[in-house]
C-alpha cells in the first residue's frame, strides 16, 4: 500500500478524478441544480479552491521552502503562518474545492464518490507520508502545530 505514498502528484490525482466526474456525468443521476445554481456554485467553489491553492503557494514561496509535494524531505522550514494557521493542507483543500466546482458545473452526482475518494487517497498516500517526514524534520514544532491546526478544515 505504501508503494503509492508520495508517488503521484496531487494535481494529477485531482485531474484523473475530474475526468471521472466528466465521463460519469451522463451516467450518474444529475444533481438537482438548475443552470443558474450550477454556474453560481461552480464559480464560488472554484474561487475558494484557487484562493486556497494560491495562499498555500504564496506562503511556501515567502518561506523559501519547496512546493514539490513529492519531495517533503526538501522542506527547509515548517510553514505555520498565513492560511496555514487554519488548515495544514490548503493546496489539497483547494484541489478538493476545484473538484466540487467541476462537479457542480456538470451537475454530476459522481462527486459523492469522487470527493471522498480524493480526500481518502490524498490523506493516506500524500498527507500521512508528508506528516511522518515533517515530524522527523521538525520534532518539536510539528506535533505542536498538529495540535493547533486541523489536517483539512
Amino acid at each position: 500500500m505504501q508503494a503509492l505514498g508520495l508517488k503521484i502528484p496531487p494535481p494529477v490525482v485531482a485531474l484523473l478524478l475530474a475526468a471521472a466526474i466528466y465521463y460519469a456525468a451522463p451516467v450518474f443521476p444529475a444533481l438537482p441544480l438548475n443552470e443558474t445554481w450550477r454556474l453560481v456554485l461552480s464559480i464560488l467553489f472554484a474561487a475558494i479552491g484557487i484562493c486556497c491553492d494560491l495562499a498555500g503557494l504564496i506562503s511556501f514561496r515567502k518561506a523559501h521552502t519547496t512546493i514539490n509535494p513529492l519531495a517533503p524531505k526538501k522542506s527547509s522550514v515548517l510553514v505555520t503562518t498565513g492560511i496555514y494557521r487554519f488548515t495544514r493542507n490548503p493546496m489539497y483543500l483547494g484541489l478538493a474545492f476545484l473538484l466540487l466546482a467541476w462537479s457542480c458545473y456538470w451537475a454530476s452526482s459522481a462527486v459523492l464518490i469522487d470527493l471522498p475518494l480524493f480526500v481518502a487517497y490524498i490523506t493516506l498516500f500524500q498527507i500521512k507520508p508528508e506528516e511522518r517526514i515533517l515530524r522527523e524534520k521538525f520534532p518539536d514544532q510539528f506535533p505542536a502545530y498538529c495540535q493547533q491546526v486541523r489536517r483539512w478544515i
